[in-house]
C-alpha cells in the first residue's frame, strides 16, 4: 500500500502519517517502511545539531504499521492504542535512515489486538515492542 491507500485505513494525515509504504509479507506480518527525511516536526527541538527521531515517534510508526493486519475489519473503526510493554530502544533513528518496520499479531480478544513490532535501519534493530489496540 502506498500513502494514498494508508490513509484509507488509517485516520493519520500529514504530518502524523509516519508511514510511506506498507505491505503484508508470506509470513502473515505487515512490514511497512519510512524514510526519515530530516524536517519532520518532531526533529525540531529533539535535538538541535543532533537530531534523532524520539522514541515515542518510534512507537507510533510500529503502531501505524500494524493497521495493514487488519485491513477489512477497520470499517468505520479508529485503531486506538491501548498498552505498551517490553519496550526497548536500542539504536538511534536518523535523518535519512529508512525505518523497516515490522509487525505480527500475536493475539485478538473481541475487538482488542495483541501485537510485536520491530523497528531496524539499515539492518540494524533500532527499536521493540510488544504492544495492544483497539478498533473502536
Amino acid at each position: 500500500m502506498n500513502r494514498e491507500e494508508i490513509k484509507a485505513l488509517l485516520p493519520h494525515r500529514e504530518p502524523m502519517l509516519l508511514l510511506d509504504e506498507v505491505e503484508v509479507n508470506e509470513k502473515g506480518e505487515a512490514v511497512g517502511r519510512y524514510t526519515v527525511k530530516g524536517d519532520e516536526f518532531f526533529l525540531q527541538g529533539h535535538f538541535p545539531g543532533r537530531p534523532i527521531v524520539p522514541g515515542v515517534i518510534q512507537c507510533e510508526m510500529i503502531a501505524q504499521a500494524s493497521v495493514a493486519l487488519v485491513k477489512g475489519e477497520h470499517a468505520g473503526k479508529t485503531p486506538l492504542y491501548t498498552g505498551m510493554d517490553r519496550v526497548k530502544f536500542r539504536h538511534p533513528l536518523l535523518p535519512g535512515d529508512t525505518a523497516v518496520i515490522t509487525v505480527s499479531l500475536k493475539a485478538k480478544k473481541s475487538n482488542f489486538y495483541f501485537a510485536h513490532g520491530t523497528l531496524e535501519a539499515g539492518g540494524v534493530l533500532c527499536t521493540q515492542a510488544e504492544f495492544s489496540f483497539a478498533l473502536v
